[in-house]
C-alpha cells in the first residue's frame, strides 16, 4: 500500500485531495477539453459530481492506489491518479490539468514526481496512456521519459462515440529521462505563412477535402500504394499532432492566406535523424494550379525546417513523367540527383522511374 505523503515539487504541492478543491474540480471537469478526453465524467459537471470523485479517491488509497491533487500557490490546479498495483509491481498512472494552470509544465513536472515517487516505493513499472488525438499528453509522456511501448487500436470510447486509439507508454525505474528537445518542433505560432500561402498541421476537419484531393485522378495517378478510404483519411488527419510530437513526421495542409481554403498538403516524412533526412511530398487541388502555391509551400517548409530542425538534407522522388512536380522542385532550389529505375509500381504491372531530388541545408 502506498503511503498518503505530501510532494513537494519546484512551485507544487501534490497532495491528497480535500473537499477546499471542489470547486476547482468542478471548474476542470466542466472544462470542454477535460469533458473530451474523459468521456466518463458527467456532463455537465456539477458539485454534488465531487462527492463521487471524493469517495473514488478514498478507496483508491484504500486499495493500494494513489489519488494527488496538484496545488500550485494555494490553487487547486489538477490532478495525478496511480491505479493500485499489480502482483509484479507495475502501476499505471493518469491525469488532468486546470485550464487555468495549462501550458506552463504544471502535468510534466507533477507527472515526473509521482513517478519518481512511486519508484522510491517500490515500484518496478508506471505505464501511462494518451489518446492519439491529445497532443497536449503525449508532450508529458515524452518530457517525463516514457517510452513509447506501441499503439491500442479503437481502445477507448470518446465523449461522441467514436472510438479512439491510444498510444502506451512505460518507464521503468532506472531509466535516463533525456531531457532532449523534439526533433521536430512544432510550428512556433502554429503556423507558417509568406502572405500567400499559409501551412497549418492537418487537421480532422480538412479530412474531407484531403480525401478530394487525393482521390482526383490527376493526383491518385501517383499515388504508391492502395487507394485510401474516407476512414483513412480522417484517421490519417487524426494521427497529426502524434506524429508530429513523436519525431515520425510532419503533415500540413496548404491553405490560402486570404480566404484560407483548402488548397493542398505538404509533409516530411521518412525522417532519419542518424542521417538528418527526411522526405517531402505534396499534392495540391486542381483549382490552385498553376499559381506558384506549392513552390512557396514546399520552399516555406523547408526553410523553416533547415530553420529549426537538425535535418541536413530535405529529398524528393518523383514519377519520371510527372513534369510539373519536377519544376515545382527546380524552383524551390532542389537539385537532380538521379534516377532509380522501375522503382514506382504501376495499375496493370508495370513500373516507372523516380527521379531523385534533393536540397542541402546552406553552408
Amino acid at each position: 500500500m502506498l503511503p498518503r505523503d505530501v510532494i513537494s515539487s519546484g512551485p507544487l504541492i501534490l497532495r491528497p485531495p480535500v473537499e477546499g478543491d471542489a470547486q476547482g474540480i468542478v471548474e476542470t471537469c466542466d472544462d470542454p477539453v477535460t469533458a473530451w478526453f474523459l468521456p466518463l465524467l458527467p456532463s455537465p459537471y456539477r458539485m454534488e459530481d465531487t462527492r463521487d470523485y471524493f469517495a473514488h479517491a478514498a478507496a483508491k488509497w484504500e486499495g493500494g492506489g494513489a489519488e494527488f491533487a496538484i496545488v500550485e500557490n494555494g490553487r487547486y490546479s489538477g490532478s495525478v491518479g496511480v491505479r493500485p498495483p499489480d502482483p509484479w509491481n507495475v502501476a499505471e498512472i493518469g491525469y488532468m490539468v486546470a485550464p487555468w494552470a495549462r501550458g506552463k509544465g504544471v502535468a510534466s513536472r507533477a507527472v515526473r514526481a509521482v513517478t519518481d515517487w512511486l519508484f522510491d516505493h517500490g515500484i518496478r513499472r508506471v505505464e501511462l496512456q494518451a489518446a492519439v488525438e491529445n497532443v497536449a499528453s503525449l508532450r508529458v509522456a515524452y518530457k517525463c521519459g516514457f517510452r513509447e511501448e506501441g499503439r491500442k487500436r479503437e481502445a477507448k470510447s470518446m465523449r461522441d462515440g467514436r472510438y479512439a486509439d491510444l498510444v502506451a507508454f512505460a518507464r521503468l525505474k532506472g531509466d535516463a529521462v533525456e531531457a532532449a528537445e523534439p526533433y521536430l518542433p512544432f510550428f512556433e505560432d502554429g503556423w507558417l505563412s509568406d502572405g500567400v500561402v499559409r501551412l497549418e498541421p492537418l487537421a480532422v476537419e480538412d479530412a474531407a477535402d484531403f480525401h478530394r484531393m487525393v482521390t482526383e485522378p490527376s493526383v491518385a495517378a501517383y499515388f504508391v500504394g492502395p487507394p485510401s478510404t474516407m476512414e483513412d483519411d480522417e484517421r490519417r488527419c487524426r494521427y497529426t499532432g502524434y506524429w508530429w510530437m513523436s519525431g515520425q513526421r510532419i503533415e500540413v495542409a496548404i491553405r490560402d492566406a486570404g480566404s484560407g481554403a483548402f488548397a493542398g498538403h505538404v509533409q516530411l516524412t521518412q525522417v532519419a535523424p542518424v542521417l538528418g533526412q527526411a522526405m517531402i511530398g505534396y499534392s495540391l487541388v486542381p483549382e490552385f494550379r498553376g499559381k506558384g502555391f506549392m513552390t512557396r509551400a514546399v520552399d516555406l517548409l523547408v526553410e523553416w525546417a533547415f530553420a529549426n530542425t537538425a535535418l541536413h538534407r530535405i529529398v524528393a522522388g518523383t514519377e519520371a513523367g510527372n513534369t510539373a512536380s519536377h519544376r515545382v522542385l527546380e524552383r524551390a532550389g532542389f537539385r537532380r540527383e538521379g534516377v532509380h529505375r522501375e522503382l514506382f509500381p504501376k495499375p496493370g504491372g508495370g513500373r516507372a522511374d523516380d527521379v531523385a531530388w534533393a536540397r542541402l541545408r546552406p553552408s
